[in-house]
């Protein structure tokens, strides 16, 4: 769980696209653009076409619909999984409520052929339109980064890092379920060295037992 540039850095992509309009996807939207980079945003009324050609889609709409992603599109694409599973907003769903597996290995086995990595997930949405900083900024906040492929992870954390955020390397896909509503790391708006605090202790939180002995982990 090191910083997820400790791979050497990887190059920026030059265009994002997301798939989402809502207040999420908007503000990513934003965030991207101050960086300089070329958005092409879609909601489910749009097109998608050009948001899924991009170097890199991120998923800002609500997890309980990603069976309606394109994923013909998003097939060998770098897609960023940023949704969450709300059982309010989203019904009692078995599927993304599982702790044998992770929410984005969920959609990753749905969109076969996308290369899925998790990030934006956990931080709120006042963090993400408030606290983006320049590198070294003393309230620059860290996001954490989950996906099988350490390329992607490290594309993904050039992205972060160019959107005003600190990126952590959370590991592989499954480490995604540390990300997850109701973890300490959801929602907690921390700096880089407090995110990997707080990933370090998941296996001694109750949500990190619950994982664990569903998925038949050593205590």
């Amino acid at each position: 769980m090191d910083d997820a540039r400790d791979g050497g850095q990887a190059a920026l992509p030059r265009t994002v696209g997301i798939l989402g309009t809502g207040r999420v996807g908007t503000v990513l939207a934003r965030l991207a653009r101050d960086a300089g980079l070329e958005v092409h945003a879609a909601s489910s009324r749009d097109d998608p076409a050009a948001a899924c050609a991009a170097e890199v889609v991120i998923l800002a709409v609500p997890l309980g619909r990603y069976r309606t992603l394109p994923k013909d599109l998003l097939r060998g694409r770098l897609v960023v999984d940023a949704m969450n599973y709300w059982w309010e907003l989203d019904g009692a769903r078995p599927d993304l409520d599982d702790p044998r597996t992770s929410t984005s290995e969920t959609v990753a086995a749905f969109l076969d052929g996308a290369r899925v990595v998790k990030a934006f997930n956990h931080a709120s949405v006042w963090e993400l339109e408030n606290l983006a900083h320049p590198a070294g900024h003393p309230d620059r906040r860290g996001l954490a980064i989950a996906g099988d492929d350490a390329r992607d992870r490290a594309v993904v954390a050039a992205l972060v890092d160019a959107m005003g955020f600190d990126p952590v390397d959370a590991g592989p896909l499954s480490a995604g379920v540390m990300l997850e509503p109701p973890t300490d790391v959801f929602g907690s708006d921390a700096t880089a060295d407090e995110l990997r605090d707080m990933l370090a202790r998941f296996p001694r939180s109750q949500r990190g037992r619950v994982v664990a002995r569903a998925r038949g982990e050593a205590g």
